[in-house]
């Protein structure tokens, strides 16, 4: 199985993606769209929601209910990703041992996660 996206700039450092019928629009520089980077968090953030569904319903957490994630990516000198962090809310009351079993399990079922620098694997907190 492969993924496959065509991407498409016409000038200047945005560009057009088909995702089989979908369109987004990234840009670089972040001001016809969101830039590079965020689209990049909000892709890991937006795998890390089944992952840690899956990993509370693995680890007996049952049910989180509504999940919230406010992703963070600190740059370096150079504008480039030093770290990702990851505020996570639910509705579901889990406590501290749960909730690092469910954090432990979904770092291991994210595949975005997978597919970053071992470094810049998202430092979770959990509410």
């Amino acid at each position: 199985m492969t993924k496959e996206v065509h991407s498409v700039s016409e000038e200047g450092f945005s560009t057009t993606n088909n995702i089989r019928d979908f369109e987004t629009t990234i840009d670089a520089e972040g001001e016809e769209a969101p830039d590079t980077l965020e689209a990049l968090l909000a892709a890991y953030a937006s795998c890390y929601v089944p992952a840690l569904r899956v990993g509370a319903q693995q680890r007996d957490a049952g049910d989180l209910g509504r999940i919230e994630i406010d992703a963070t990516g600190d740059l370096n000198d150079d504008d480039k990703l030093a770290a990702i962090s990851f505020e996570v809310s639910t509705e579901a009351d889990v406590d501290d041992d749960t909730a690092e079993a469910v954090i432990e399990r979904a770092h291991e079922l994210c595949k975005v996660g997978d597919a970053v620098k071992e470094s810049l694997e998202a430092d979770v907190t959990f509410q």
